[in-house]
């Protein structure tokens, strides 16, 4: 049967771009054009990358809650197994199969999925709001004193980093290199290099923890009935971090930016923070396009055909601002939207991830009372990308404040001796590692106790 949507926009390329500047300003113009096709539609993810949009909220629904049509194991993907996509290209690391909770399916996700699921709710509620204080007093003082800021390189970027570390239990060194090089990943700067000092951070955390358990995700993970190996602890390390680092950052840094800003009269909304941040979830969402899936047989999305083995990319930003959707949108709930998914795959971590950032943008608020867009909103940038909505940066100004407002320094500790990694037998196992300069972890640590 002919589809009565599969009409290309007039001017428009066969396939859509959503790696350019253009898609960055304004996704929303693109969405209302890709809606022309039907409820899914042709785009390139990156250049050589091409998949199936959903931006209908319906059909989106439809292939999250059907596990036995539509798999998450990306070593069906078709154009990789087929040696049509470059090993270098940039959308790779966020869709390359990983023995974790978002790549698997059927039994091995749900053995994967309960580890994490039953480590996360270890998490004490009242500590992790104080651990989101204590980072966030630390990085408010690094600038506080200035009287201006990057909310977000300065602030929602660094926070979730930091939290990171002490959730997962990383000493300094391993902290500080953990830091670095997650953040090397999402900036995309020498991702290759990147992944592998990540990979060999998250080895040599789970090598201490399995000697030396402690009150953190990592222990639990280890301890968790599952038996997970080595390589099912750093894939379970990874996805946490990377489900929640850059989310995270994002919906600190959207709901930041809409709570500043003003309307043409000069007033700002007056929103409450939970309502700001649940505007953003709904309108705004930080992770905008993901969850890939693929059809496990050829399928047809009403009139819009998907050829099994290709990339459907859920669209959340598309699918929560779907004219469809507009009438009901009064009656529905509050968390009817799509931000944390749905179906078996849905966000494990959505309760500590809003608290994380509630305390985040609350604690900076009541800090610097008098906080003011250093730029007009609409002349902001967006980080490019398929996949998030993410600035590029948040400038304020304020009244400064003195650092020593905030929780003073403790003595350093004297550093031990730079002996290297040690054996069973107490033996040095390789040659002592070079200090390197104190990088935001260790200096964290230094100053308070964590």
């Amino acid at each position: 049967m002919e589809s009565q949507h599969a009409t290309p926009v007039p001017g428009a390329p066969a396939r859509c771009p959503m790696h350019g500047h253009d898609f960055a300003a304004d996704p929303g113009r693109i969405y209302d054009q890709l809606r022309d096709f039907g409820p899914a539609a042709p785009v390139e993810l990156s250049p050589g990358v091409d998949a199936t949009l959903v931006t209908e909220h319906d059909t989106a629904r439809r292939v999250l809650q059907n596990p036995t049509l539509f798999a998450r194991d990306s070593r069906r993907w078709a154009a990789l197994n087929e040696g049509r996509i470059a090993l270098d290209n940039p959308v790779l690391p966020m869709m390359a199969y990983r023995p974790n909770c978002l790549f698997t399916d059927g039994t091995v996700h749900l053995r994967l999925r309960k580890a994490v699921t039953e480590s996360l709710d270890k998490l004490n509620v009242s500590r992790l709001a104080r651990d989101v204080e204590q980072i966030a007093d630390y990085l408010i003082s690094q600038f506080s004193e200035r009287g201006r800021a990057d909310l977000l390189n300065d602030y929602a970027k660094l926070l979730p980093l930091l939290l990171f570390n002490k959730l997962f239990g990383c000493p300094a060194d391993i902290g500080d290199r953990l830091t670095t090089s997650m953040a090397a990943i999402f900036d995309g700067e020498d991702a290759l290099r990147a992944n592998e000092e990540l990979t060999a951070c998250l080895m040599e955390l789970i090598a201490l923890k399995r000697r030396t358990a402690g009150e953190d995700i990592t222990s639990w993970l280890i301890a968790h009935p599952a038996g997970l190996n080595d390589e099912e602890l750093k894939d379970q390390l990874v996805m946490l971090m990377g489900a929640g680092v850059e989310p995270e950052r994002n919906l600190i840094g959207n709901t930041l930016l809409l709570l500043l800003s003003e309307d043409s009269s000069g007033r700002r909304s007056g929103m409450l923070i939970e309502e700001a941040m649940d505007d953003v979830l709904w309108n705004n969402p930080p992770i905008a396009n993901y969850a890939t899936h693929y059809p496990l047989q050829d399928v047809d999305l009403d009139g819009v055909e998907v050829a099994a083995g290709t990339p459907l990319v859920i669209s959340f930003a598309a699918a929560n601002s779907d004219p469809a959707l507009t009438a009901e949108r009064e009656t529905l709930s509050k968390g009817a939207h799509l931000a944390w998914g749905a179906g078996p795959h849905a966000c494990p971590a959505k309760s500590p991830a809003q608290l994380i950032a509630l305390t985040a943008v609350e604690k900076i608020l009541n800090t610097l009372h008098d906080l003011t867009l250093a730029e007009d909103p609409e002349k902001l940038q967006w980080r490019p990308g398929p996949f998030h909505r993410a600035l590029v940066a948040l400038p304020v100004s304020f009244s400064p404040i003195p650092a020593t407002r905030f929780a003073e320094p403790l003595p350093q500790a004297q550093e031990p001796a730079a002996t290297g990694p040690v054996t069973a037998e107490g033996e040095p196992s390789s040659p002592a590692r070079p200090q390197a300069k104190k990088g935001f972890w260790s200096t964290f640590l230094d100053l308070f106790r964590v």
